[in-house]
């Protein structure tokens, strides 16, 4: 069954269609993560709630997906990247995306100085504080210094921990990706400017791409669910709030760090 669970929808009584639910893969679970950006706090917590609830859910397959945008914006990169790369059971599978944040952050560390200035405005001074770890000689160095020594300040293992992030991820009836898909594209077509940084286009449009996509990159008070897609960036870095999706057979839940769950 590709896309077809079977929901009855009843109006006056009566069945009037059959709905399409997407489904997981018999013998998984899947969770999926929103972004993060910096906020090791909620990535902590987070990720006990969502230990608790696997392991009360019975034992299944297990794969953890963070949605990408670990970095930038909230105060503890580092810590974050640190946390993910040491997540280890009892999740069977851990996959990271890259989101436009890593990819920018990654192309900072190259020393090239227009795209450490362009990753200083888009929210990366966060992140190169977590690793400079001296606000005083931060604040004092030069673009030029920090496009210099910023490389030799993050750890060989995050960088190579970044370099092994995906793109997307299809699992059953879910695609995974950072911002979105470019509507009216296969998904073996897909550009990866559009999976990590595309928006209105996407957000906007609601024709049915064949499977449901799951991403984050664009921010909603709450868990953005639309015919063909759901959105899980609830902007952690601002709210307090960082969202996971769950997901088992045709069922999805929610759990965040605001207390808020639905089933």
């Amino acid at each position: 069954m590709s896309f077809l669970g079977f929901l009855k929808r009843r109006q006056g009584g009566e069945r009037v269609a059959d709905v399409a639910l997407p489904r997981v893969p018999a013998g998984e679970r899947v969770y999926a993560i929103g972004d993060i950006h910096g906020r090791d706090d909620l990535f902590e917590q987070l990720l006990a709630k969502v230990e608790t609830d696997n392991a009360a859910r019975g034992k299944a397959f297990t794969t953890l997906i963070l949605l990408g945008d670990l970095v930038d914006r909230g105060p503890d990169s580092a810590s974050v990247i640190e946390r993910a790369l040491r997540i280890g059971a009892p999740f069977d599978r851990v996959a990271m995306l890259v989101g436009n944040h890593e990819e920018c952050f990654l192309a900072a560390l190259t020393g090239d100085l227009k795209r450490v200035r362009y990753f200083i405005r888009i929210g990366g001074d966060a992140t190169i504080r977590s690793y400079w770890c001296d606000d005083a000689a931060y604040a004092a160095a030069t673009f030029e210094e920090v496009a210099e020594q910023l490389p030799g300040k993050v750890p060989q293992s995050h960088v190579d921990f970044l370099n092994r992030g995906e793109d997307m991820i299809q699992i059953g009836d879910y695609v995974f990706v950072h911002a979105g898909i470019r509507p009216g594209v296969p998904l073996d077509r897909q550009k990866l400017p559009d999976l990590r940084w595309i928006r209105e286009e996407f957000i906007h449009d609601d024709q049915d791409h064949g499977v449901t996509i799951v991403h984050g990159h664009t921010i909603s008070d709450d868990v953005d669910e639309a015919r063909n897609r759901i959105g899980i960036d609830t902007g952690a870095y601002l709210t307090g709030r960082l969202t996971a999706l769950g997901l088992e057979g045709d069922r999805r839940w929610y759990l965040d760090t605001a207390d808020f769950e639905l089933n």
